[in-house]
């Protein structure tokens, strides 16, 4: 399928870390709540208890695959359709493909495995962006795809 922006989109500057790390601050919180309400459909199974492996253990597997996969869709579905979460609109960011066309579920998935990689030696696959002429983290370089600054629209009449 065609992206209609993808030849423009490949000639976008680079987001910078910081732009980066702002968005994804929004979208931790909005993860979060996210999270919240999954484990809130557990409770009542549970009697308001905790899931954990301990107490529940033919609940945990459903549970933490619940959690993932809201995670996954989270991302997923904006990415695949627009390019940006709700976090990376308040930015102006938008994530792409090395092609400029928007990020397939294969992608995504790449992309969020990777992203693991990036946090789990005290984030140097994040500072990587600091240093790398592209500004491409590790989960970028590895799902080959990249983040971008998005133009400021100019309202009408201004």
């Amino acid at each position: 399928m065609e992206d209609p922006v993808s030849s423009a989109a490949a000639s976008l500057p680079a987001a910078g870390l910081l732009r980066r790390l702002a968005a994804m601050v929004y979208d931790g919180l909005l993860v979060l709540a996210v999270m919240m309400i999954v484990t809130a459909c557990f409770l009542p199974l549970t009697g308001g208890e905790a899931v954990t492996w301990q107490s529940f253990p033919l609940l945990a597997v459903p549970y933490w695959a619940m959690l993932a996969g809201a995670i996954v869709v989270y991302f997923g579905l904006p990415w695949t359709q627009r390019g940006q979460t709700l976090g990376m609109a308040s930015w102006r960011l938008r994530v792409q493909r090395d092609d400029g066309f928007l990020l397939t579920w294969r992608d995504v998935v790449v992309r969020l495995g990777a992203s693991v990689l990036s946090w789990l030696p005290a984030g140097l696959g994040w500072v990587w962006a600091l240093f790398d002429r592209e500004r491409r983290t590790w989960h970028d370089s590895l799902s080959h795809s990249r983040v971008v600054v998005l133009p400021k629209v100019r309202k009408v009449g201004k």
